[in-house]
């Protein structure tokens, strides 16, 4: 990673990164998701989190569960805006480095601090990212836009072939299960011992479910280009509104037979998650770059322009915490996070739940302090 503060640096890496310094609108929007996700990551106790701060426990879904596609679909608007000349020389290996940069930032993540090899998990979050950048960034450098909307069709319906028809080896019928459906028994085939520490035989980053993932970062590319037509401002907004609107519609149809579910990213979770993401932007789009509502927007654009370097770090900082040990006075010895959560916010909530979600808040608002310095001197760290 690399660190710049020149003004014109900064315009040309927001437009390169997972966002463009050209449409505050995104920059904005991509704030309010990387925020959601720093909060909804790091409570106080993952004992103790209110339901709509945790995930769906299989089927259905929670406002948790919309963070991680809202981000890919983010990502698909940045495409369209970044990789605008296709052409360019090189461009095809730009996008296989950073593709490779980050997903060696989240298996770096899986490996810290014990670098076990052996039993490593090789899927995650910023690995999905990786895959699905590249795949998306392939994808709208070599083909047109219908094209791409065709591309979407067949990745949604031949995953939800492929999971609700093909029959599971060593288990028989196709399924919908978490132990016993087809992606699962392909992680535990190609990966093995390298999945998810939870369940430890699937992984909710699986392979056949990045398929549909790399649909969510097409329907954003689909709407970056909707964005850059030469449609009246206040149009591009209703069109993005009305594409959301039945995108839910056909969420909901499908959901009839092939349920909403964010670890199996299946095919209604798609077109719920894409939808929702098409009006939240419209909405950000209408008020921001529409309406001219700009003021509020800075504290969010810093956690936009900064978003791959504030989920590394928020991920990393934690567990530096935790190697460092404090003793008890009964002699015992607790991680540094730990302590400064029972420390300072546990006996000053009756609740549990409260004292975990002050513990997320207060991580926010210093990520908040951080990105709004670094925004302030042009700190833009790129990956």
């Amino acid at each position: 990673m690399q660190q710049t503060k020149s003004s014109h640096e900064l315009n040309r890496t927001s437009s390169q990164s997972l966002g463009t310094s050209r449409l505050l609108s995104l920059d904005t929007f991509r704030g309010i998701t990387v925020a959601a996700m720093i909060l909804v990551n790091n409570p106080g106790d993952w004992s103790h989190i209110y339901a709509p701060l945790g995930h769906a426990h299989w089927h259905g879904w929670t406002p948790t569960d919309l963070i991680f596609p809202f981000f890919l679909f983010i990502v698909g608007v940045s495409i369209s805006y970044a990789l605008q000349n296709k052409e360019k020389p090189g461009l095809v290996g730009k996008i296989v480095k950073r593709s490779l940069i980050l997903f060696s930032l989240g298996l770096f993540l899986n490996l810290f601090p014990k670098f076990d090899f052996t039993t490593v998990r090789i899927p995650g979050v910023l690995q999905r990212i990786a895959l699905v950048y590249l795949a998306c960034s392939l994808i709208y450098v070599k083909t047109d836009t219908r094209t791409q909307g065709w591309l979407i069709g067949i990745l949604l319906v031949g995953y939800w072939l492929l999971m609700a028809f093909v029959p599971v080896p060593d288990f028989g019928p196709a399924n919908l299960e978490p132990e016993t459906n087809l992606g699962a028994w392909l992680d535990r085939t190609l990966l093995g011992g390298h999945l998810w520490k939870t369940s430890k035989i699937w992984d909710p980053e699986g392979i056949l479910s990045t398929l549909p993932a790399i649909a969510t970062g097409l329907s954003g590319i689909l709407a970056g280009t909707l964005l850059k037509s030469g449609r009246p401002e206040a149009e591009k907004a209703v069109w993005l509104f009305v594409a959301g609107c039945l995108s839910l519609l056909g969420a909901y149809v499908w959901n009839g037979f092939f349920p909403i579910n964010k670890s199996l990213w299946t095919s209604s979770f798609v077109l719920l998650t894409s939808g929702l993401a098409l009006q939240g932007l419209a909405l950000c789009y209408w008020l921001i770059d529409v309406q001219g509502y700009k003021r509020w927007t800075k504290p969010l654009v810093a956690f936009g322009v900064n978003a791959i370097t504030v989920f590394f770090l928020s991920g990393l900082i934690p567990r530096i915490l935790n190697l460092i040990k404090i003793q008890q006075p009964d002699g015992s010895e607790t991680g540094a996070k730990e302590w400064l959560y029972q420390t300072f916010f546990v006996p000053y909530f009756e609740s549990p739940y409260n004292a975990s979600l002050a513990g997320a808040l207060t991580f926010v608002l210093i990520w908040f302090g951080i990105l709004g310095w670094m925004y302030q001197k042009k700190i833009i760290i790129k990956v």
